[in-house]
């Protein structure tokens, strides 16, 4: 029988804190389960570290920092079955990790490489959006085809708190609601847009509350507690499934880590805040709960890290390894009838890059 606990804010929870607060309950999750949503995490974790530092060597450009967001991400994509579809934000960059996409894939992507991109259809995972929330309507429109089809698929949009100020967002919700599409609109709720803080945004005590509107049932978790982001989505991926509509899930956690690689938080951010953070981040957290279980000792834990290291150097010794591309690729696909102009720009890049 899953249980959730009391936590902070209301939100729901799983893992206690090995004192005062007992670990609950969750189904669907066996021993190896367990142990399998802790690989993700590792490779999520090795993924994010690696790439700030490849970043800082120069190797790959501004890049979006998910540090403290593995939870979040992993314990939703174990919800899912393999013919679900995946819709990330630049935050959840590296989620394609998790259906068996190539690291050197998305390392290109960050390069700005055109082995960077792929048949969203090889891995049921869509392009990574940039734009703040308009891949909330392609979620919703995904989901709503499949319900018409009568195929037991869902979709999953993932976003950020600033997402929930832009049009896209509402735009999506409203229609997922109307269409009762499959879907799950999934909310990583880290407290900043940027340098903007949730208290700048909205009005509404929580941003679950936004559901309410469009008539979507929500659940607010600790974004931290990977099995309770696991729980919530299992029963929105339940819902979806039985023809009910779509679930907002709203995961509220603290940012730990810039915004992004361009990104100075020390003008805005709570320092202590971020150290709490830290210290109670979401990787550790997990570790300690498998620990209290008899599930990991220091030996697994250290081979997982390892075999993650190794993948990350396997993959950006391959992302790397790609030849340069044409630089006409910048020109060919732009315009149906491309002014006489483009050959003459083509040929000043190609003089100036040498």
């Amino acid at each position: 029988m899953a249980s959730t606990i009391p936590a902070e804010r209301g939100l729901r929870r799983v893992i206690g804190d090995d004192a005062s607060i007992p670990d609950g309950e969750v189904d669907g999750l066996d021993d190896e389960g367990l142990l399998e949503l802790y690989r993700s995490l590792v490779l999520l974790r090795t993924y994010d570290e690696r790439s700030v530092i490849y970043h800082r060597q120069g190797r790959i450009g501004t890049y979006a920092i998910y540090w403290g967001h593995e939870a979040m991400q992993a314990g939703s994509f174990h919800a899912l079955a393999d013919d679900d579809w995946i819709f990330p934000s630049y935050r959840e960059s590296a989620i394609g990790l998790l259906r068996g996409m190539p690291p050197a894939t998305i390392l290109s992507w960050w390069r700005g490489h055109p082995a960077g991109w792929w048949n969203p259809a090889d891995y049921n995972v869509a392009s990574i959006c940039v734009p703040i929330a308009t891949h909330v309507p392609h979620a919703a429109g995904l989901a709503w085809g499949k319900r018409l089809r009568g195929e037991d698929a869902c979709a999953i949009a993932y976003f950020g708190d600033g997402a929930t100020s832009e049009g896209a967002f509402h735009e999506g919700a409203n229609f997922a609601a109307v269409m009762r599409a499959p879907a799950i609109l999934f909310c990583s709720n880290n407290g900043w847009a940027i340098s903007t803080p949730v208290s700048a945004q909205t009005r509404a005590q929580t941003l679950a509350d936004k559901a309410i509107g469009y008539g979507i049932p929500s659940a607010r978790v600790d974004g931290g507690d990977v099995l309770a982001v696991y729980e919530a989505t299992r029963a929105a991926v339940a819902r979806a499934r039985a023809g009910e509509g779509p679930t907002f899930i709203e995961a509220v956690t603290y940012r730990a880590a810039p915004h992004a690689t361009a990104d100075d938080p020390s003008a805005y951010i709570d320092p202590e805040r971020v150290e709490e953070a830290r210290a109670n981040e979401c990787l550790g957290r997990y570790e300690r709960y498998l620990r209290r279980h008899g599930l990991l000792d220091a030996e697994l834990e250290q081979q997982l890290k390892a075999e993650a290291a190794d993948v990350m150097r396997a993959g950006i010794a391959a992302a790397e390894a790609e030849p340069k591309p044409d630089l006409g690729l910048l020109f060919e696909h732009a315009l149906v009838d491309p002014p006489a102009s483009f050959q003459t720009d083509l040929a000043e890049l190609r003089r100036i890059l040498g």
